[in-house]
């Protein structure tokens, strides 16, 4: 009969009962990953957020919350470039000394003990001289923005008396609890999978690049310097050393931008 209805079979292979409880689908809402066509700005935010799991504050442009899981030390840029390049020197240098200590050790212990524990006393000692691991980094402006662990910008004015800068005026400041640090770009994979570093113009122009960027995977709280425990022996920088010698490269500065400009000298003709 021509407009009668006839039932439906369900298809082979399924119970009835699947067919007439079929409904679509609607996937969950989720936060747009690297590979979605979100804005540059939704990007990134996803990437502090979900990556690092670093809070950030609404609205354009994305801008990371300082006392939560790190505070910040604001400096010029040419004192934190001489920072970081004097620490790397000492690093060196006290590796250096620790592997030395380690192989006179390891040469004491085979020339009196067997040839096992000769080399179980060298490894030791090679251990604890393990290097200490960097923190990330960011410049802006003609500015270095140092990651600290959270809590050193209310350390750092009794800091700066016990190290006796308290009195001098340093370009040396702190942002902490409430405070917020401009979101660099997440870093792009390298060839070798590391992210690489940045030219330094793109930091002068205004935006925000990492110099020394996060690593994602790794907890970064345990290499943000901070204040030592006496008798703990911690991985991270110490914060009073980064502290101090910031101060001295930041007074440098000051001092080199206050000396009048020295008179070049004029050639004689004849």
């Amino acid at each position: 009969m021509v407009g009668a209805s006839h039932p439906v079979p369900p298809a082979p292979g399924l119970p009835p009962s699947s067919v007439a409880v079929a409904s679509p689908v609607v996937p969950s809402p989720r936060r747009p990953t690297e590979n979605d066509g979100g804005s540059a700005s939704e990007r990134v935010r996803w990437w502090y957020e979900s990556v690092l799991g670093w809070p950030t504050a609404p609205g354009e442009p994305v801008r990371l919350r300082t006392g939560v899981r790190f505070d910040v030390l604001d400096v010029p840029a040419g004192a934190g470039y001489a920072t970081l390049e004097q620490l790397g020197r000492a690093e060196q240098a006290e590796r250096a000394q620790r592997a030395g200590r380690a192989q006179r050790a390891g040469r004491a212990q085979r020339a009196g003990r067997a040839e096992r524990a000769g080399r179980a006393g060298s490894a030791g000692a090679d251990g604890a001289g393990s290097p200490v691991p960097g923190f990330p980094v960011a410049v802006q402006g003609g500015r270095m923005l140092l990651l600290v662990a959270a809590g050193a910008a209310e350390e750092l004015p009794g800091l700066l008396e016990w190290l006796e800068w308290g009195s001098l005026p340093l370009d040396l400041t702190a942002v902490g609890t409430g405070g917020l640090m401009d979101a660099p770009p997440a870093p792009e994979p390298g060839p070798a999978g590391l992210p690489p570093r940045p030219p330094e113009r793109d930091g002068l122009r205004g935006a925000a690049v990492w110099l020394r960027p996060p690593v994602p995977g790794c907890e970064v709280g345990s290499s943000l310097p901070a204040l030592s425990v006496p008798g703990c022996a911690g991985t991270a920088l110490d914060l009073a050393r980064l502290v101090h010698t910031l101060a001295t490269q930041c007074h440098r500065v000051r001092l080199a931008a206050s000396d009048p400009p020295r008179a070049r000298p004029v050639a004689r003709v004849g």
